[in-house]
């Protein structure tokens, strides 16, 4: 029973003690309890830190942006030279077949020219026996620009012949075709355009001889013929010059009552 009152007075100084510290954390103001300002203090590092990553992840977007739009300048100025040379290629190209195309109009509408033209004596062989296949169909080419149509036929015949798996075979003997077409020698000219249909189906010159086919048929009065190919070339090709001038042919039927 001794033993009691020093147990009570125990607990009642352990209250007593718990009392003052609560009674001073209530008393203390927020800024000054040091939790508070740990807490501040690793809110305040954190902001920090955060405004570092961001503005460093703008750097590297800013950054990155900007190599592409130097890389997008690059790729269009070396589009912008493409472009150019392209252009000057197509503006060559048609003015070359414009001259061809001249000078072919000017002969289909001079019959003195044509029989002239085709009365010429032919020459043997290739036009540059040690050429090779290139050589000899740009001078062959060149025959056909300058109305030497008989040199011309004899030429591209020759390349036919020497190189018939050549990458210009078919434009070969598209333009024999073509040579015979001016000279009126419209059956020869038939036979060369149906060989383009037939052995060179790829070639970029089916609207052209497909067409010329039509053409060659209006020639000999065989109407049906020239009025179902100038309907293929309008049906397949009906983006292009063949197409457009495949029309007007067949306008001209119409207005003929063929």
């Amino acid at each position: 029973m001794s033993f009691m009152p020093n147990i009570t007075s125990v607990r009642v100084g352990l209250i007593a003690a718990a009392a003052a510290m609560l009674s001073g954390c209530v008393t203390t103001p927020p800024e000054a309890d040091p939790v508070v300002q740990k807490l501040s203090e690793l809110d305040s590092r954190l902001l920090r830190l955060e405004r570092v990553l961001a503005n460093q992840s703008l750097l590297d977007l800013s950054q990155r942006i900007e190599a592409a739009q130097n890389e997008t300048r690059v790729l269009r100025g070396q589009l912008d030279e493409v472009q150019h040379a392209l252009n000057q290629s197509q503006t060559q190209q048609r003015e070359m077949y414009g001259d061809v195309d001249r000078r072919l109009s000017a002969l289909e509408g001079n019959p003195g020219a044509a029989a002239a033209a085709g009365a010429a004596p032919a020459m043997g062989g290739l036009p540059i026996p040690s050429g090779d296949d290139r050589a000899n169909y740009q001078a062959a080419f060149d025959l056909l620009k300058d109305a030497k149509y008989p040199e011309a036929i004899n030429a591209f015949k020759q390349y036919l012949t020497n190189f018939p798996n050549g990458p210009l075979a078919d434009n070969a003997q598209y333009w024999l075709g073509e040579a015979h077409y001016v000279t009126k020698q419209y059956p020869d000219a038939l036979r060369d355009f149906r060989t383009v249909i037939e052995k060179y189906p790829e070639s970029r010159k089916i609207p052209d001889a497909l067409l010329k086919i039509g053409y060659c048929n209006y020639e000999l009065k065989n109407w049906g013929e020239a009025r179902s190919a100038l309907n293929q070339v309008v049906q397949r090709f009906g983006d292009t010059t063949a197409a457009r001038l495949a029309s007007q042919r067949l306008a001209k039927l119409d207005s003929e009552g063929r």
